[in-house]
């Protein structure tokens, strides 16, 4: 997975053919114990090597006591041990000729001057050896189409959606969210310190990925905003970001937990607009765009309609689009007489299109098959329990889904659609939201996500 010249190529950070995990524990409850077994779990097909000087095997794989005891060179160093003895270990890959690193291990620049010192030591050691090294003070990195998960908890979903994160829970979220609807991620890495690699490295990296479709971004701050322009202009998937900080107490937070320079909140507005990067305002809004992104065709217009089986969310939706700039045009003449057709006279022909209570699977896909020729997006809402609701969203265009309600019904074709890689948004906003990321921009030039407010 080479990256574009200007760029770190994170071929061995990414997908490593071995590994050495330094500070490999025996102790169930240790992180050291608990990264060696994810890896293992996994199902990492190369070599991995615990580095212990104290132990001769764990989890069945035999201890080299140093990094200098390394049977063979690795690709990528997985290193949780005291802050202080951190610099000399990216040394000591150095030396063996290891071209990567991820630094489990806090207390570095977001602890305070000693910790500053001891980051400025670590660079220093990383660049002087050609190390590169994600971290420290991060979650690691998670890898399911190579069997790779040097970070916890272990999530093995595999699918199209990259996760890089300056906050670890943050994405381990957006990973537990994903594998929970059967979507999976392409990557997840936690940057942390952002010591070296950093979040344009991965950009360039993952924007290469043959498993990605989309680049969901946490960050509290661009370390370097000409390199991060340069990666998202020549990025080949959409990005999204979430940038905290928007309030003095915000970024105030942001910068003690990782030393980000925040900034203004209102220069990183301009700034993401000017390099085509979608805004989100929240984690909700971040996954379910970034999603959206991933998954679902991105419509020729900005005509959409509605099709519901509960009248209510089909208002909340008509809302929601509204806000979100979404025409939501009347069925023309020739479509509403083809509606009327086979609809029972209670159907309120318009848009949003209200099937009532006693809607069929097969009625959304004739609607579905009407409304191809008029409509650039469908948001099919079931209100209640449908049986067969999966089958009704095949015909296209259907880049936006909604499942509301129905209990086990609702659940099961919820299931469905996920395997077919179709996310469901549980609310119309949610829905509308997600499918304002996918629309041509309107209003300010360049614009592709805009959350108003």
């Amino acid at each position: 997975m080479s990256s574009p010249e200007g760029f770190r190529d994170l071929t061995p950070l990414i997908t490593p053919r071995s590994v050495a995990v330094v500070g490999a524990s025996a102790s169930a409850g240790k992180l050291g114990h608990t990264i060696l077994k994810n890896i293992l779990d996994a199902g990492f097909a190369g070599p991995v090597v615990p580095v212990n000087p104290r132990a001769d095997a764990i989890l069945g794989r035999p201890c080299a006591k140093s990094l200098d005891d390394l049977p063979d060179p690795v690709d990528l160093a997985v290193v949780i041990i005291p802050a202080v003895a951190v610099p000399e270990a990216i040394a000591a890959c150095g030396r063996r000729g290891i071209p990567a690193a991820v630094v489990i291990t806090g207390g570095f620049a977001e602890s305070g001057e000693e910790g500053a010192r001891l980051q400025a030591a670590l660079t220093e050691a990383a660049a002087r050896h050609g190390v590169r090294l994600l971290g420290p003070n991060c979650q690691g990195i998670n890898n399911p189409h190579h069997g790779l998960c040097a970070s916890w908890p272990l999530l093995t979903a595999r699918g199209a959606l990259a996760v890089v994160s300056q906050s670890g829970t943050v994405g381990a979220a957006l990973m537990d969210w994903a594998a929970e609807d059967g979507l999976g991620v392409s990557c997840f890495a936690a940057l942390g310190n952002r010591a070296v690699v950093d979040e344009a490295d991965l950009i360039a990296a993952l924007g290469r990925d043959p498993h990605t479709r989309c680049i969901a971004l946490y960050l509290e701050g661009i370390k370097d905003p000409a390199k991060f322009a340069a990666a998202a202009r020549g990025c080949p998937v959409p990005l999204v970001a979430l940038k905290p900080g928007r309030t003095p107490r915000g970024r105030a937070a942001a910068e003690s937990h990782t030393k980000s320079l925040a900034g203004d909140d209102a220069i990183y507005a301009g700034f993401f607009r000017q390099h085509g990067v979608h805004r989100a305002d929240d984690v909700e809004a971040l996954y379910d765009a970034a999603r959206a992104l991933a998954y679902l065709p991105r419509p020729r217009g900005r005509r959409l309609l509605i099709v519901t089986s509960s009248g209510g969310c089909g208002v909340l939706a008509m809302d929601a689009a509204s806000v979100y700039g979404i025409e939501t045009p009347p069925p023309p003449p020739a479509m509403a007489e083809g509606l009327r057709a086979f609809l029972p006279p209670h159907c309120i022909i318009g848009n949003p299109l209200d099937l009532t209570g006693d809607a069929t699977a097969a009625w959304y896909r004739r609607v579905a098959e009407l409304a191809a020729p008029h409509y650039d997006a469908i948001a099919p809402i079931f209100g209640d329990p449908i049986p067969g609701a999966a089958d009704a969203v095949e015909a296209p265009p259907t880049p936006c889904v909604i499942c509301l309600g129905g209990g086990d019904v609702e659940r099961a074709e919820r299931r469905r659609l996920h395997a077919r890689g179709i996310p469901v948004f549980p609310t119309p906003e949610r829905g509308m939201r997600a499918l304002a990321a996918l629309l041509p921009p309107t209003g300010v030039a360049g614009s592709r996500f805009t959350v108003p407010g």
